[in-house]
């Protein structure tokens, strides 16, 4: 149903992806729905990482070479077989499915999975919690902040439309 939502202003106003000058956010908010839901992760988290990487931006460029909304680097997006880094659906397909796997292999700890996500997976299994990098431990506390901005935002909107509806 969410993903419903976000067509929504799409087809209200008539305007697709073809007809601007590229990519919309509302397809980029579609794909991180529809991957978010398959791979079983909270539709806000993906949002939040999104957020944070590349303020959905399509194509954004890290200093140190990640590229796409979910600031991939190359040599995860080649393992991933993402091929274009700055195509919408391939880098939000790859992007989710790489965090999914990072939540599973750290038991669902979602903190240890997206220090994963930011400083690599190998030194995350090593030293789990007691990893303490500064630029981590700030990433994944900025995450936690934006994901708890949106989640509050969304319940604050159904919440909104459930009391209209009950009018």
């Amino acid at each position: 149903m969410r993903a419903c939502l976000f067509l929504w202003p799409l087809i209200l106003t008539g305007v697709s992806s073809a007809q601007s000058n590229g990519p919309s956010r509302f397809e980029a908010e579609y794909y991180v729905t529809a991957y978010a839901q398959h791979y079983r992760i909270p539709v806000a988290l993906v949002e939040a990482v999104v957020e944070r990487e590349s303020n959905w931006r399509s194509c954004a460029i890290s200093p140190k070479g990640a590229v796409g909304l979910m600031q991939l680097m190359p040599s995860t997006a080649q393992y991933l077989r993402v091929h274009d880094r700055c195509n919408i659906d391939q880098n939000i397909s790859g992007g989710v499915r790489h965090l999914a796997w990072l939540i599973q292999r750290f038991g669902g700890d979602f903190r240890l999975a997206l220090a994963a996500y930011y400083a690599g997976e190998n030194i995350v299994a090593r030293r789990g919690l007691a990893y303490r990098n500064p630029d981590v431990v700030a990433y994944v506390s900025r995450i936690r902040a934006t994901y708890l901005r949106i989640t509050q935002a969304q319940t604050a909107i159904f919440q909104l439309a459930e009391n209209r509806s009950l009018r």
